[in-house]
C-alpha cells in the first residue's frame, strides 16, 4: 500500500462487513471483495467498519478482526486502508486506534460520540484529540456525518479552526452531510492547510467536486465506482456535459432506492449480486433485503446501465 504520508484522492469504498448466514463476520471473502473494487470497480482505497460496514453493531473484537483482514489483503494491492475507529466509549475509540496503527492502517477516522454528545466544539475536538493521541503516526480524519450522530450544532468551518495545533495528525474530513456552503466554506478556509476533504453524499458529488472536494467516501462505490469513476474523468477533463449525465443518471438510481427506504440491508444485497461474493445478512435491528424488492432493484439498475 502507499505511505500513509501520500494525499488520499479519487474514490474510496465504504465497505459492507461480509457475514455468514448466522450472523458471524466472515473475514474469508475479504481477499474476493478486494480484487473485485480493484479489478471490477477500479477503487483502490477503502474506508472500514463505518457506517456502511455496520461498525457500531460489530464488537471491539470483531472490529479489529476486520481490520486486520483488509490491511493483509490490500497490501501489494490498494493504496489506503481508512479504519474508522469512532465508538460510544472513549476507551474502545482509543483501543481501536492503537490498533490500527500496530497493524499498520494507512489512516483512522472517527465519528463523534452520538449518545451523550459533545455539548460544544471545544468538547468535540478534547474526544477526537484522545482518540487520536493513541495513534501519534497514523493520520486522523473526522467523520462528519450529523444525520446520525445528531451534532448539527457544530459546523465544520468552525471545528476546523485551530483543529491542528490540538491534534497534530489530524488530515481532513470525510464530510457526509448535504450542507454544500459549510463544504465549501471548508475548502475555501482550510485548503492552504493542506486538509484533504472527501466528500459522502454520492448523490450530490459533483456539486462536491465543484466546491474543491478531493475524493469521496461511498457505499455506492463498491458497486457503480467504474461508472462514478468514468464521472471524475469528465469533470477532470472540463466536459461538464458528461458528468452531469453521468451524475444524473447516478441519481434517478438513488432517487429510486431511497424513496423505498433505502438502507444498508439493501447495500449488502445489491454488493452479494454484483460481486457474486456472498455478503451475508444484515446484522440486527437490520432487517434483511425482500427476494421481491432485491429483484427490483437490480432491474432498475440494469435499465440504466449501473449493472
Amino acid at each position: 500500500m502507499e505511505s500513509s504520508r501520500n494525499k488520499l484522492r479519487g474514490l474510496v469504498a465504504a465497505t459492507v462487513t461480509p457475514m455468514t448466514k448466522d450472523g458471524e463476520i466472515n473475514p474469508s471473502v475479504i481477499g474476493r471483495y478486494v480484487d473485485y473494487l480493484l479489478n471490477v470497480q477500479g477503487v483502490r482505497s477503502v474506508f472500514v467498519n463505518g457506517t456502511t460496514a455496520e461498525g457500531l453493531s460489530l464488537s471491539t473484537k470483531e472490529r479489529k478482526q476486520l481490520a486486520e483482514e483488509w490491511v493483509k489483503q490490500a497490501a501489494g494491492k490498494l493504496d489506503q486502508v481508512i479504519v474508522h475507529v469512532g465508538s460510544l466509549c472513549l476507551k474502545e475509540a482509543q483501543e481501536l486506534a492503537a490498533h490500527a496503527a500496530e497493524i499498520k492502517a494507512d489512516a483512522i477516522s472517527a465519528m463523534a460520540p452520538s449518545f451523550v454528545k459533545p455539548p460544544s466544539k471545544d468538547a468535540l475536538i478534547s474526544f477526537l484529540r484522545e482518540v487520536a493521541v493513541t495513534a501519534p503516526n497514523v493520520p486522523f480524519y473526522y467523520y462528519h456525518i450529523p444525520k446520525l450522530t445528531g451534532i448539527t450544532s457544530i459546523r465544520m468551518e468552525d471545528l476546523l479552526n485551530g483543529i491542528k495545533s490540538e491534534i497534530p495528525t489530524f488530515q481532513g474530513v470525510k464530510f457526509s452531510d448535504t450542507d454544500l456552503m459549510d463544504f465549501g466554506q471548508c475548502v475555501h478556509k482550510y485548503e492552504s492547510k493542506e486538509f484533504t476533504f472527501l466528500y459522502g453524499v454520492d448523490e450530490q458529488l459533483l456539486g462536491a467536486l465543484v466546491m474543491g472536494a478531493h475524493g469521496a467516501v461511498g457505499s455506492t462505490y463498491n458497486y457503480i465506482g467504474k461508472t462514478t469513476k468514468e464521472m471524475l474523468a469528465a469533470f477532470e477533463c472540463k466536459d461538464l456535459e458528461k458528468a452531469r449525465k453521468i451524475q444524473f443518471l447516478i441519481q434517478e438510481f438513488l432517487s429510486y432506492v431511497i424513496g423505498h427506504g433505502f438502507t444498508i440491508a439493501d447495500t449488502k444485497a445489491i454488493m452479494s449480486v454484483a460481486s457474486n461474493i456472498p455478503m451475508g445478512p444484515p446484522r440486527l435491528p437490520l432487517q434483511k433485503t425482500s427476494n421481491e424488492y432485491l429483484t427490483r432493484i437490480i432491474a432498475q439498475m440494469k435499465s440504466l446501465g449501473l449493472l
